[in-house]
């Protein structure tokens, strides 16, 4: 008797009928999103789409409440990546922009459709979150 396989539904492109892929993309995938999935990668991959060409102190200012730690870390992953370029001007005091690569306009359009799912499921999930509010309130 073959052993019963367990669904996984881990892979979403999967889940909604494309064929399986093979496990290394399933790994470059997990870890891509891992990497930009986080707040402070998707808000410099938004502002870096919508202004171009940046300072990281213009950047800083565009995203709001970035430590400067953070925005370095952010966009160090982001260049390794391949998703933004750093250019160092050699000047004094030195000029350093980052800019979004082919790829990384890629990314955010390929986010783009989060933005759509959003603004269609916008009341479902706001009705959800008043509900489960609700339901929170009532335990209390």
């Amino acid at each position: 008797m073959p052993a019963k396989t367990k669904k996984i539904y881990d892979e979403p492109c999967r889940v909604l009928g494309e064929p399986y892929t093979d496990p290394e993309l399933d790994v470059l995938v997990r870890g891509i999103i891992e990497r930009v999935a986080d707040r402070w990668t998707m808000l410099t991959l938004e502002v870096l789409a919508e202004h171009g060409r940046l300072r990281f102190g213009r950047l800083a200012d565009l995203i709001g409440g970035v430590s400067q730690k953070m925005l370095t870390k952010t966009l160090r992953q982001m260049e390794a990546d391949g998703l933004v370029t750093r250019t160092v001007y050699p000047v004094v005091p030195p000029r350093v922009e980052y800019e979004l690569t082919e790829i990384g306009l890629s990314l955010g359009a390929a986010f783009c459709s989060v933005w759509l799912w959003a603004e269609k499921h916008r009341a479902e999930i706001e009705a959800a979150r008043a509900a489960y509010e609700k339901r929170a309130a009532d335990e209390d």
